[in-house]
């Protein structure tokens, strides 16, 4: 069977940002989460310390260990989750300054997912809250004629820019959030055409528009859409996927939900929606774990009131995750011609879902990716 291209999601809230500086104060970035994590009930394992210390995305050097441990350990691609709202970018420097300025930055192809959602104040959640909406998900039509014009001069053009079949690999998160800023279905549609014609004029193909959606919100403010086969080609995407596993599942019993058993519900899901879409590609996920606590007020009780207060994920060790990477590429290299296989996520240290070293398993889920996929062009 052919071996998936392995993409992995890259959350940049690592480093410096104006917009943070703003909301939490000089300096802050989502480290302070992960150091101020403590264990919520009995066997409850925070905080998680990274192996390489409070490394700072955006410099190139620290950005360029991150790419050869990838490329090491046989990840293709990093799709990053990237943010442009009404009012501008956010979270952009560690892509900008540290992985286009790496050294190594031609050993690791990259892609954008654009992280339309809306951004709340949940750094940290405190129990009972509704979160403030610090920046809407929506833009219209101006705005993202301008974003994309941005994606297609600056990031298409990018030697390394990760192709499928050829084409710019560009994804969308929230296709409520796009529907509603661009006026409804056939405005969106249009939008969409407009996007790849200015691709192609610029000489970079057509590009390979991928849809992620789910049945379960996760983030306040996010909005499951009724995503039918009918929907997505009617808007032009070519690929459907997933972000993470437990958007498509409630996780329970509360507070932590096995890790075999989220991974038996994941390929049910699987197994129910491929067929719905084919021919269109699907691209399944591996999801390494989920605990959202570190995005809680750490004094407040721990109890299932929506996220970040929700259920977790537990027993999700290296071989566990090994276990799932096997049975989560033979299941897409049975089923798609040329397979790919994401990733949640390299470093989604306050949600649980890490592949980036830490203290307690090392390289170990590195290490599984490896041993099950090798290194494209090396041994199996």
């Amino acid at each position: 069977m052919p071996r998936p291209q392995i993409a992995a999601y890259y959350f940049p809230n690592y480093h410096a940002d104006a917009r943070n500086r703003i909301v939490h104060g000089e300096g802050w970035t989502e480290w302070e989460l992960v150091k101020a994590a403590r264990p919520r009930w009995p066997g409850h394992r925070q905080p998680n310390a990274p192996l390489w210390g409070e490394t700072d995305e955006a410099d190139p050097a620290d950005m360029a260990r991150k790419i050869d441990a990838a490329a090491d350990h046989g990840i293709d691609a990093f799709i990053f989750d990237w943010y442009h709202y009404e009012d501008g970018p956010f979270l952009e420097r560690g892509l900008e300054e540290g992985f286009l300025r790496a050294p190594n930055r031609a050993r690791l192809k990259f892609a954008l997912m654009w992280a339309n959602h809306d951004w709340v104040d949940i750094h940290p959640q405190k129990l009972g809250e509704i979160p403030r909406v610090l920046y809407p998900g929506p833009v219209g039509p101006a705005k993202f004629a301008a974003i994309t014009d941005l994606v297609v001069r600056r990031y298409f053009s990018q030697p390394n820019y990760w192709r499928i079949g050829g084409r710019p690999y560009f994804s969308f998160y929230e296709l409520d959030k796009l529907v509603t800023g661009l006026g409804g279905v056939d405005a969106t549609a249009e939008a969409l055409r407009a996007f790849r014609g200015r691709s192609v004029a610029a000489g970079h193909g057509d590009p390979h528009f991928n849809l992620v959606f789910w049945q379960h919100s996760i983030l306040q403010g996010e909005r499951a859409s009724d995503v039918s086969p009918e929907l997505v080609r009617r808007l032009g995407f070519d690929s459907v996927g997933s972000y993470v596993w437990i958007h498509h599942f409630p996780v329970g019993p509360f507070p932590a939900m096995d890790y075999a058993d989220a991974l038996e519900a994941y390929l049910g899901y699987c197994d129910k929606t491929q067929p719905r879409f084919a021919p269109l590609p699907f691209l399944p996920n591996v999801t390494m774990g989920w605990d959202a606590s570190p995005r809680t007020v750490q004094s407040d009780r721990f109890e299932a009131r929506g996220y970040p207060f929700m259920g977790t994920l537990r027993n999700n060790s290296p071989r566990q995750f090994r276990l799932a990477a096997e049975r989560l590429g033979a299941w897409v290299a049975a089923r798609e011609p040329d397979p790919i296989l994401t990733f949640n996520a390299w470093n989604e240290w306050t949600e649980g879902s890490y592949l980036e070293p830490d203290t307690v398993s090392g390289f170990a889920y590195l290490e599984a990716i490896r041993a099950v996929f090798g290194v494209r062009g090396g041994d199996r």
